[in-house]
Order: C-alpha cells, then structure tokens, then sequence
C-alpha cells in the first residue's frame, strides 16, 4: 500500500516530468526512474507512467493542429503504423518476464538519455535539409520504420520523439515545422494504443496513474507559460544527466 507522502513524490515527478516535456523533452527520464526509487516493480513503473502521461502527448498534438493542414494522406499511413507498433510494442512488454525487463531497463534508460543529447542536432540536420516552400512525400516509403519505431514506443517511450522525427526527416521532404506537428500526431497514436493496451495488462498502479496524470497536464501547462523565462538546452542538458546518471546506478546494481 503506498502513503499519502509516496502518492504526492509520484505527483511530482509528474509535474517536472510535464514541464520538461513541454520545454525541452525527455520528461520519462524524471518520472519513471522516480517511481523506480519509490519502489514500483519496474514493468509496473514503466506501464503506470505511460498510462499517466498520455495526456501530455494530447496537449502537443492540439497545439500543432494548425501544421497538419494538408498531410491527411501521410496521417492516414502513418498514424496506423504508429498504433500497430505501440500496441506489438506493449505485448513484447508484457510478453518479457520482469527479470528480462529489469535487465534491460539500464541501457534503456541510457539510450533514452543518448537519443535526447543528439536531438538538436537532428533537428539542424532536418531543417538544412527541409524544403522552404513545398513538401513532397506521401509517407508511404516512412510506414515501415515509424512502425518500428513506434514498438520501441510501445515497449519503454523514452526518447521516442526523436527517433520518429529522424525517421520522418530521412522519408519526407518538408519544413521541420510540419514535421514536428506530424510527429507529435504519431507519438500521440503510440503513446495512446500502449495506454490503452495496457489499461487491460492488471499491471497498472491507479492512485499514481490519476494523481501523475493530472500533475503531467499541470505540469505541462506550467511549461507553456515560463517557456521564455528557461534555457531549453540548459534543461535538455540536465536531464541527459540525469537520465545519464540513473542508468549507470541501475547498471552498476545488475
């Protein structure tokens, strides 16, 4: 039975976990591995802080709604790509013995914290390579890796948005703008179809769900409003060590 004093550590980390996802990204590095030193068996960690940040990838998709105009076509490949890798993401999860999963989440954790030290420069070389103008591709070359991509999202989501980002910058001409609005809607479908999966796993521990669900909104919202006021690559950087720093804990107690 968790106390009052763990529920409100979880609510939190969620909150932290919002704000950085909404400034920077990389806000599961925070939240998950605070569940972990709470004592959350770690396939119970990992689908509770999916199932509890869901609504944050919401709030960005909404937000870029306007950027999607005229991709219905790659939405329509795309988005069940990402819902059929989220969800074979989420059996492989389940499929995985806690042992195996406890294995692993090290060098998950670690590649996380890799994946979002080289965000910018994914991002730099996507906006050199982006079209100013005009786009072309239709997202029918770009199925099969967001496919892949999204079972990695389905499985742990840490890092996600980058590798979705990169794989649309190497499949799709277009501004990173509408690239960015287009990965937030298959991180969206990810993220959603694990969720949902894992709604029915028994594994998913609700008084933290609700409690960081809602400090992942507030969390999120606060983000939004000091935007201007937070270095994003000061941030960035302190969670790449943070994430940095868990993961060799967690690797040196294998």
């Amino acid at each position: 039975m968790l106390s009052g004093y763990e529920i409100a550590i979880a609510g939190l980390a969620a909150i932290a976990a919002g704000m950085i996802n909404a400034l920077a990204g990389g806000g599961t590095l925070v939240s998950f591995p605070a569940l972990i030193a709470l004592g959350v068996p770690d396939m119970a960690a990992n689908i509770t802080n999916t199932v509890a940040l869901c609504p944050g990838y919401l709030g960005g998709a909404i937000a870029q709604r306007e950027d999607l105009r005229g991709q219905q076509r790659r939405i329509w490949l795309l988005v069940p790509a990402g819902i059929t890798g989220g969800i074979a993401g989420s059996i492989l999860l389940l499929l995985a013995s806690e042992q195996v999963f406890h294995v692993i989440i090290p060098f998950l954790i670690l590649l996380a914290a890799l994946l979002l030290a080289v965000q910018d420069r994914v991002r730099d070389w996507i906006l050199k390579h982006s079209l100013p103008k005009k786009s072309s591709g239709d997202g029918s070359m770009a199925v099969l890796p967001v496919g892949l991509a999204a079972v990695y999202g389905g499985y742990f989501g840490a890092g996600m948005s980058v590798i979705v980002l990169a794989v649309l910058g190497l499949f799709l001409d277009d501004t990173l703008t509408r690239l960015n609005a287009l990965k937030q809607c298959i991180s969206l479908s990810i993220n959603v179809a694990a969720a949902v999966f894992f709604l029915f796993s028994g594994l998913v521990i609700w008084p933290l769900a609700l409690v960081m669900a809602v400090g992942a909104v507030a969390g999120g919202a606060a983000g939004g409003r000091i935007a201007g006021r937070i270095n994003p690559d000061l941030l960035r950087r302190t969670v790449v060590v943070i994430g940095s720093i868990v993961g060799i804990v967690l690797l040196v107690r294998l």
